[in-house]
């Protein structure tokens, strides 16, 4: 079959994609016992790591870029199909309970909505008029940060978001798993992680997929770190709305402070569970509302309170 360099159907582009790559060596990996397959898994997954760490300068350029939007009230959003989508969405419904995000600040869009969280929506990632429809509803701005997610690097739903972001003025960034993509054209802040041919022949749910979840770790952790809402590597906005993240609370306050247990519960006592205030009114000695407004006045940042207190 002949086709256009301009013009070339599915099948070809599939055929020059790296992750789509069929590894004549693994033809006979059915035939293996259990134990040489999940060594030979384990030998693919120990490649990751050294393919993010190619990208880490391009990773770094785009969290500052993030941060400083943040800092002014920007939204995240993540924007993908299958298993990309389900990563972005993943991510940000763990900012809530983890940094304290307030609803809404950290978004995953995936092609299909909620239901392809669990189910395939067929022909949903081939619409960048539906990324566009999605990104409509939360009506981004200059300080909101796109970014699209996808292993091929090819997928319309998420160029498309990307496309439409950049246009609208947002911050965008395109995180793929192949060379030359466009989806890492078309953002302002390209990141492709190669991670190669994978185990099971276009299986992007493998390498590509622990890539990607190794890269939006970073992405929303280090921006989150920048955002000032970690003391040191102890995550003292956590949201404590559960027993386990209140005994968490405590932990954290202690490991801060060093303060004895019914100093740290007088603490979070008086600032109604705030573990960044509970440790701001042991380390300074002062009260609740007294931490409340050193921690306005720093927006956020604890370390920046604490010497205002003290200065």
């Amino acid at each position: 079959m002949t086709s256009t360099p301009h013009h070339p159907d599915l099948r070809s582009q599939l055929e020059t994609l790296a992750t789509e790559a069929f590894r004549p060596e693994l033809a006979e990996i059915d035939r293996l016992p259990t134990l040489d397959i999940t060594r030979l898994m384990n030998g693919e997954d120990a490649a990751v790591a050294a393919a993010v760490a190619e990208r880490l300068p391009e990773i770094a350029a785009a969290i500052d870029a993030v941060a400083v939007r943040m800092a002014r009230g920007g939204r995240l959003v993540y924007a993908g199909a299958g298993t990309a989508g389900r990563l972005g969405v993943l991510d940000a419904s763990e900012c809530p309970p983890t940094f304290n995000t307030a609803p809404g600040q950290v978004v995953g869009l995936i092609a299909g909505g909620p239901d392809a969280m669990v189910t395939s929506i067929e022909g949903a990632e081939d619409s960048p008029e539906l990324a566009r429809a999605d990104l409509d509803a939360l009506a981004p701005t200059a300080d909101d940060t796109v970014v699209g997610v996808s292993a091929s690097g090819r997928t319309p739903y998420a160029v498309g978001a990307v496309e439409y972001a950049r246009s609208l003025g947002a911050l965008t960034v395109g995180l793929a798993c192949n060379r030359g993509s466009a989806l890492a054209a078309a953002a302002e802040h390209g990141i492709e992680v190669v991670t190669g041919p994978e185990l099971l022949t276009g299986s992007t749910r493998l390498k590509a997929g622990t890539a990607q979840k190794l890269v939006l770790n970073m992405l929303s952790t280090i921006t989150m770190i920048r955002l000032g809402k970690t003391y040191g590597n102890l995550m003292v906005d956590v949201r404590a709305s559960n027993e386990k993240l209140r005994a968490r609370s405590r932990r954290i306050v202690a490991l801060a402070t060093g303060a004895a247990d019914d100093e740290i519960e007088r603490a979070l006592t008086a600032t109604d569970g705030e573990v960044k205030h509970a440790i701001l009114v042991l380390l300074a000695d002062v009260d609740g509302p007294t931490a409340a407004r050193l921690l306005t006045e720093s927006g956020g940042h604890l370390r920046a309170a604490l010497t205002g207190a003290h200065g």
